[in-house]
């Protein structure tokens, strides 16, 4: 349901293609004026998964196509990223797979005259544009009902809140997904570190510099 717009909106229209052909999921793209000016690409695979060896590959994959197509004019840094694991829900699905945690959510449209909600995720109603968020709010005053349903297309940003919930669920998945060896993790239960880093947006995988808009350095710095 986000809508990046300016620069960011012309590096998406580019990005989401070409991510989406080698098997990846474009989360959100951010472009500021750090380090001159960075591009900050969040991707993540279908299952929510993101390791250091798929940025590069996702880096990898951009760059050249960024080289041709240049969506912003001037010098740039490249930075992908995963979501991390307290991330950014920025589709309806992405509300949907997060039920049962906990979220922090700022309204573009005040409901009640309130802005700001967190709570439990109960689900999702609808589809598309017209989805509602169930939600079980934990920041109540006395006088205001438990429950909330608020349009997901009137939300202006929404973030997971990392909880012990949260992490156990991630490391679940990363065991699925092979990121996790059985021997790292005893009673059905992974124990090693997560595939992306636990606070997001995760730790910069790949940062491309690039000298002028028709030259990109390849080389790819692991995370700090």
């Amino acid at each position: 349901m986000v809508t990046e717009t300016g620069p960011a909106a012309r590096v998406a229209h580019i990005a989401g293609p070409v991510l989406a052909y080698i098997g990846y999921r474009l989360v959100r793209v951010k472009v500021s004026g750090a380090n001159g000016m960075t591009i900050q690409i969040m991707a993540e695979r279908p299952d929510g998964t993101m390791t250091v060896e798929d940025c590069e590959k996702a880096s990898l994959a951009l760059s050249p196509v960024f080289d041709i197509d240049e969506p912003v004019s001037g010098a740039y840094h490249l930075e992908m990223s995963s979501p991390g694991i307290d991330r950014l829900l920025v589709r309806v699905s992405d509300f949907a797979r997060a039920a049962g945690h906990e979220v922090k959510i700022e309204m573009d449209v005040p409901v009640e005259r309130r802005k700001r909600f967190r709570g439990w995720i109960e689900g999702v109603i609808g589809e598309g544009r017209d989805a509602r968020l169930k939600l079980r709010r934990i920041d109540t005053s006395a006088d205001e009902d438990a429950e909330a349903m608020l349009n997901i297309r009137d939300i202006g940003e929404a973030r997971l809140v990392l909880t012990d919930a949260l992490i156990r669920e991630t490391l679940r998945a990363a065991k699925k997904a092979g990121l996790v060896s059985d021997e790292d993790a005893p009673s059905g239960e992974p124990r090693a570190e997560p595939a992306m880093p636990l606070r997001g947006p995760g730790r910069f995988a790949a940062r491309n510099a690039k000298a002028n808009p028709r030259k990109i350095n390849p080389g790819a710095s692991r995370p700090r």
